[in-house]
């Protein structure tokens, strides 16, 4: 196990999150770590995305090495809001922000382990797996960039994202499946004063549909929920339309299937008892993904951090990242944690000993020859 550069670490870690990267904003902090490959020695590519999705682009990066296998790093270059100019703050071996934003530890943590991890190895001169980086756009509404990959440039069988909170040594290989609808309820519109009975309302059929739906924690597997709704403008007009955002999600992509045909159905038997239009755009986010534990790939993680005296463990997330995505496109992925905590929110923190932890792995992992 390599000696970690903690302060070097910690240093470029301040520098990434200081960088504004809110999603589509990805530009500042895209250039800043192309700069930064090429100065450790990987050929990097800049993928372009439509500007409605960044005013940055995907990074590809490879770094030949000499042992006969290869590995895909993945980590996000945007945050959420608030994240523009972050005031990080050390104390006690934590570092989070001052209060007023997030920290920016999601992703940046990841970015920086990586970096750290190749910076020592080439240092000590080590034998390592060929390195490649992908490196995305706008993970945080709704996995933009990484569905925009261009896959073409991976060479590797495999991959890790670094996108996870929790213990040092968390696995994540069982993720699931997203389904987004919107939803909009056309019905008629009146006076509420002097002839409600001529109208439709709106809010009126989503009720009917709410009430008969099953919501909230399906099973041990599945959720639904409806977060938006809007709809009406004044008191006195019976509402005429209404549009709701709604999701469901599943480790098993057949019970998603049911479950969104369920809410569909609910909705569409509500507008046709209650004589209003509907319009359901329903779309699947992402898939679920399964690996087990005895897959090579898990078991050579596994190995790395045993190896490092940690306790690795495998682990389910009800949350989607880009490693649905890679898997989806047949690049096996599974996502560990860097250690992050309390992420979208201001109260997020990491703390400097599990980011070299997570370092720690990563040098072990690129290094190790299984």
């Amino acid at each position: 196990m390599s000696t970690i550069n903690q302060q070097r670490l910690i240093n470029h870690f301040i520098e990434l999150i200081k960088i504004n990267s809110e999603s589509r904003n990805e530009k500042a902090i895209a250039e800043t770590l192309v700069e930064q490959l090429g100065e450790l020695g990987f050929s990097v590519h800049r993928l372009p995305v439509p500007e409605a999705i960044s005013n940055g682009f995907n990074i590809y990066a490879r770094l030949d090495g000499n042992i006969n296998d290869t590995i895909a790093l993945s980590c996000h270059m945007d945050t959420v809001n608030p994240g523009n100019d972050i005031e990080p703050i050390i104390e006690n071996g934590i570092i989070r922000s001052k209060g007023n934003t997030i920290l920016g530890g999601d992703d940046k943590s990841g970015i920086t382990a990586i970096m750290e991890a190749v910076r020592c190895i080439q240092a000590d001169n080590r034998d390592h797996k060929t390195i490649e980086l992908a490196f995305t756009v706008h993970e945080e509404g709704g996995l933009q960039g990484s569905k925009l990959f261009d896959m073409s440039y991976i060479t590797a069988n495999k991959a890790i994202v670094l996108d996870s909170g929790g213990e040092i040594g968390a696995i994540v290989t069982t993720a699931p499946g997203q389904q987004s609808l919107k939803i909009t309820i056309t019905g008629k519109p009146a006076h509420a004063g002097l002839a409600p009975e001529e109208g439709i309302n709106a809010l009126t059929v989503a009720a009917d549909a709410i009430t008969n739906m099953r919501l909230s924690r399906i099973d041990e597997e599945t959720t639904a929920n409806i977060g938006v709704v809007q709809g009406g403008q004044v008191t006195n007009i019976v509402m005429p339309s209404l549009y709701l955002a709604a999701e469901a999600r599943s480790l098993n992509n057949t019970k998603l299937e049911h479950q969104t045909a369920h809410m569909i159905e609910t909705f569409e038997h509500a507008a046709a008892k209650h004589g209003a239009k509907i319009s359901i755009e329903s779309n699947r986010s992402y898939n679920a993904y399964h690996i087990e534990d005895n897959d090579p790939h898990v078991q050579s993680i596994m190995a790395a951090f045993k190896s490092n005296g940690l306790t690795p463990f495998t682990k389910s997330t009800g949350g989607g990242s880009d490693a649905n995505v890679f898997n989806g496109k047949g690049l096996k992925t599974v996502n560990l944690s860097t250690g992050m905590s309390k992420v979208h929110t201001t109260e997020e923190f990491i703390t400097i000993d599990d980011m070299t932890k997570i370092t720690e792995f990563m040098y072990t992992f690129l290094c190790s020859n299984n």
